[in-house]
């Protein structure tokens, strides 16, 4: 449900079916193919020296996950995390903590928009462009390559 109560819906509309979500004060959206599962949030162990939007690492089906903070790499904040969003990447799944899932919604990104010159290098990796949802900005996000090498080998040394 959106903060209007009405839920997102995908009534008509072009560009690539994602699922929308909260990231603190941002609205997010991600391609629903690079989606594995949504849940509740699990159990993230602290990782020594991996960026500050890394959580940590958490057991995600038996197998060590990392989890990326979404509202601090792409908002810089801290967000209220109520839902973990598994996705697909290159190296293995990624559990992004994100707010609130608003549901899936076709999205599209503004051909105008100029996104990078805004951007931090990590962020910039993350965000595939912005769009619009009645008004209100989203982010379009990708997953492939968010995460720098050194937090996929501290991840893999953890057991499972």
């Amino acid at each position: 449900m959106g903060q209007s109560g009405q839920t997102v819906s995908t009534d008509g509309d072009a560009g690539v079916m994602s699922l929308v979500f909260r990231a603190g004060s941002l609205l997010c959206a991600l391609r629903l193919d690079e989606v594995i599962e949504t849940m509740r949030p699990l159990a993230v162990r602290r990782l020594a020296g991996v960026p500050s939007y890394v959580r940590g690492v958490t057991i995600m089906r038996g197998v060590p996950t990392p989890v990326v903070d979404v509202a601090r790499l792409v908002g810089g904040e801290q967000g209220e995390v109520s839902r973990f969003v598994a996705v697909r990447t290159e190296q293995g799944p990624i559990a992004f903590a994100t707010g609130p899932v608003l549901g899936i919604r076709a999205t599209e990104p503004d051909p105008a928009a100029r996104h990078s010159l805004l951007l931090s290098d990590a962020c910039s990796r993350l965000v595939a462009g912005i769009g619009t949802i009645d008004a209100e900005p989203i982010l379009l996000l990708q997953s492939m390559r968010v995460l720098p090498d050194e937090v996929w080998t501290a991840a893999a040394g953890l057991p499972s």
